[in-house]
């Protein structure tokens, strides 16, 4: 999540420190880089480029209950005060984030329990792009992880598998939600079969979203964020 302003300091911070050799998990960002293959990933030893995946938060972004995902409140001005200050009030789960596991489980790791050395990982993209174009409720399903694993070899222990579902070009207009006229969500996500199959048989460290939630839209029961983040 970033607000107006914060991107363009942190993307200044990061060219001068030099800080990133991987990619975390978020929600809601976008997933246009290619994937290289695990093996590549984990041989890297420098980048040449930041592929910024954050989304700018605004009052008007999407969430899941309609209201503002973040309201701010200028408490101080430069020119009154010598510096500008905001008080925010914001919906920890919306627009570019990280789901802990107390967010769907009873006691769950919080955000702050999770060391900071293990968001750099390798990252696996399946991209279910034309999918999603025909059907708006598409599914990550165990036999796109297992093309993608075909094609580029075994996902990597303590890899972040992503979903590339080019919904993030619908973040700004209603389809993101995709909200129809009897309340019901429609936007893609992971399969819960994909989601068990990625926590029994591969040994992976986050899975990631270009959407508004692991789960696809219509899920009523939120079955993905129960059987991962638990």
């Amino acid at each position: 999540m970033c607000v107006p302003g914060c991107e363009e300091a942190v993307l200044q911070r990061l060219t001068r420190r030099g800080l990133f050799k991987g990619l975390g998990a978020v929600s809601a960002a976008t997933f246009a880089a290619t994937a290289l293959p695990t093996a590549a990933v984990a041989q890297q030893k420098s980048f040449s480029k930041v592929v910024d995946l954050t989304h700018t938060m605004s009052p008007d972004f999407p969430t899941f209950f309609g209201v503002p995902g973040i309201e701010m409140q200028k408490q101080f001005d430069f020119k009154k005060d010598g510096f500008n200050l905001y008080w925010w009030r914001i919906i920890e789960h919306a627009g570019t984030h990280m789901d802990a596991p107390i967010h769907f489980s009873e006691a769950g790791a919080t955000i702050d329990k999770i060391p900071a050395d293990s968001l750099v990982a390798p990252l696996c993209v399946i991209d279910i792009v034309a999918k999603a174009e025909k059907d708006v409720d598409a599914t990550v399903a165990v036999a796109d992880i297992q093309a993608y694993e075909a094609k580029h070899g075994r996902i990597a222990d303590g890899a972040v598998v992503a979903m590339n579902s080019g919904w993030d070009k619908h973040v700004t207009s209603p389809k993101f939600m995709g909200k129809d006229g009897a309340g019901v969500l429609h936007f893609p996500g992971f399969s819960a079969e994909a989601a068990e199959f990625l926590m029994n048989s591969r040994n992976v460290r986050g899975m990631a979203v270009d959407s508004a939630s692991l789960d696809h839209g219509p899920a009523q029961d939120f079955t993905v964020p129960y059987v991962w983040l638990a």
